[in-house]
């Protein structure tokens, strides 16, 4: 595979369209992955919090609503959508938060919780433009790589779990997970063309069928559920008293809900990367999609009374081994998760798979993950400084969680927050981003958008060279790069009723000056066209693209609903 995406391994891209029916079997065996998350998690809160009556609808409020939020990232609706393969389920970064709203107020207080906690992300969403120099794809590569190692140990437990009946100490785990595991590595691996697509489903069916005669099939589940049917219990509401309890624990949603903004973030940039055969640039619409849709979810599920969403990380893993990023097959994974909401027995047959089994398969998918997490990390290489920020988050947010860190000194109110290496992880992560970003800042001026506007960015980028100390030559090239990169901003503008004034920062990180643009946003993409990723994948026929380009060490055009972030780095060293 390629360093930057899947490459020749991908099968079909987001864009791409398989066979109904690869779609629809691809689909379920993702859906049967994550399905125990979402159906598991509701009841697991609901039990701590002493409110077993409410389980069965919340089950079926989060597959109905993970199901419909998975199909509008896969499709989105204007602002709202990644337009991803992004399987949307039950957040497991919620689950302390929610078992202390349930314990204190039963679903109606979760639900006005979840209900107001939504708003955070649509606000990350809407300013993500503003935030982009905290919430980076460093940050969001050690949410990924937290999350990973976070899910470890559920996996190992899976792995040795047996049913009542079946001794723990004999070799009937083993030898189903073994069976699982081998298969997937041995098709993954040696197999070619479309059979490499049916590796996962082909090493659960080798798990289950190595472990029917070892007694850990239960088909007790199937018998005793319904063919079809609604919950009992109906919608529990929404307590809209906004007492005490509400504000005590609102600020731990807000908090937790910035996190699970965060993983999506992480989880919108690497499943662009696993879902095109080029690496072009990271589409930040479709991440700004990606937060308004998780947004949706959370708000879905406050409404419907159950647990936030979030996008599940698994999306990526998947996509990535099967080769397979397009979007019809998450549109028949939502389908088939709204269908499950209906179906009680369909959903108890996906849960016969054998705990081992499962274990074997998901032990798969998070060393993908932890691979997306480094590739995240690694983006636009690893300096010192974001090596630092990603160590230190990384430790520190294992430490948290396993309970290492001054434990009998912690404040009550973070009981639930910091105890979770997400969590944790990620808020050192966007601290020492925000304490590196100080570092950096710099002073923006406006510059009007006319050709006389040349004459002061020269005087700027002249200051900008001289506090540098760098020779007439390297300043003779941070002037080209610098007005052929103004003057594109201003042709783009040239035909807009009321062009935008183009803002300027300029910085010094290293040996080299970055200077940062920022505009009203543009239809074409800079830095995809300079690297023949465009759309028009021609050679570049523009003298001043060609002469910014060679005089640019870096250029990077960021994309969002409401700004262009246009970022050109020029090196001091000579040209070679």
């Amino acid at each position: 595979m390629s360093e930057e995406g899947s490459g020749r391994a991908l099968r079909f891209t987001v864009d791409e369209h398989p066979p109904h029916g690869l779609a629809l079997m691809l689909g379920l065996q993702t859906v049967a992955l994550i399905l125990t998350g979402i159906i598991l998690l509701p009841i697991i809160v609901l039990t701590a919090a002493g409110r077993p009556e409410g389980i069965a609808w919340a089950v079926f409020a989060a597959l109905l609503v993970s199901g419909l939020a998975t199909m509008l990232q896969a499709r989105p609706v204007g602002a709202f959508g990644s337009g991803y393969p992004l399987y949307m389920g039950t957040s497991g970064a919620f689950l302390a938060v929610c078992t202390s709203a349930a314990a204190l107020g039963g679903l109606p207080l979760l639900a006005s919780l979840v209900i107001v906690s939504a708003a955070v992300q649509f606000f990350f969403a809407a300013r993500l433009s503003l935030f982009r120099r905290i919430v980076t794809p460093t940050v969001g590569g050690a949410v990924v790589l937290l999350i990973a190692v976070n899910v470890f140990p559920l996996c190992t437990d899976m792995l040795g779990r047996t049913p009542a009946g079946v001794d723990p100490s004999s070799l009937a785990a083993p030898a189903a997970a073994l069976a699982a595991f081998v298969t997937i590595v041995a098709v993954s691996l040696y197999a070619s063309g479309a059979l490499q697509l049916w590796a996962p489903l082909l090493g659960v069916l080798a798990g289950c069928l190595a472990a029917a005669p070892l007694g850990l099939l239960d088909w007790s589940p199937v018998a005793d559920a319904a063919w079809f049917g609604l919950p009992a219990a109906g919608w529990p509401g929404i307590d809209l008293n906004f007492d005490a309890r509400f504000f005590g624990l609102l600020p731990s949603f807000v908090i937790v809900t910035v996190i699970g903004a965060i993983e999506t973030y992480g989880d919108a940039i690497a499943i662009q990367r696993v879902s095109h055969r080029d690496a072009p640039p990271v589409n930040f619409k479709a991440v700004q999609g990606a937060v308004n849709a998780d947004g949706v979810g959370n708000l879905l599920a406050g409404l419907a009374g159950t647990l936030p969403n979030t996008t599940y990380a698994t999306s990526i893993s998947v996509a990535d081994l099967t080769g397979v990023a397009a979007r019809r097959v998450a549109l028949y994974g939502g389908l088939i998760i709204v269908a499950v909401a209906f179906l009680p027995k369909v959903s108890a047959l996906l849960r016969v798979v054998p705990d081992p089994v499962a274990g074997a398969y998901l032990l798969i998918l998070i060393v993908l993950l932890f691979r997306q997490g480094l590739r995240l990390v690694t983006t636009g290489g690893l300096s010192y400084e974001k090596g630092l920020i990603v160590c230190l988050s990384f430790w520190l947010g294992i430490g948290f969680q396993n309970g290492q860190i001054f434990p009998d000194h912690l404040p009550a109110w973070s009981v639930g927050l910091l105890d979770n290496g997400m969590t944790a992880g990620g808020l050192v992560a966007i601290v020492l981003t925000f304490l590196v970003s100080l570092r950096h800042r710099a002073g923006r001026e406006r510059l009007p958008p006319s050709a006389a506007s040349i004459t002061k960015l020269r005087g700027i980028l002249d200051d900008a060279a001289a506090a540098a100390g760098w020779d007439p030559a390297a300043t003779d090239r941070l002037q080209l790069a610098g007005e052929e990169a103004f003057v594109y901003l201003l042709d783009r503008q040239a035909d807009a009723p009321a062009p935008h004034p183009i803002g300027l920062a300029v910085r010094h990180p290293g040996d080299a000056l970055e200077l940062e643009f920022a505009s009203g946003p543009e239809s074409e993409n800079l830095e995809a066209r300079l690297h023949g990723l465009g759309a028009e994948a021609a050679a570049i026929d523009d003298a001043g693209l060609r002469i910014l380009r060679h005089m640019a060490r870096e250029v990077k055009h960021e994309q969002f609903r409401e700004l262009d972030v246009l970022t050109v780095t020029v090196d001091s060293r000579p040209l070679r």
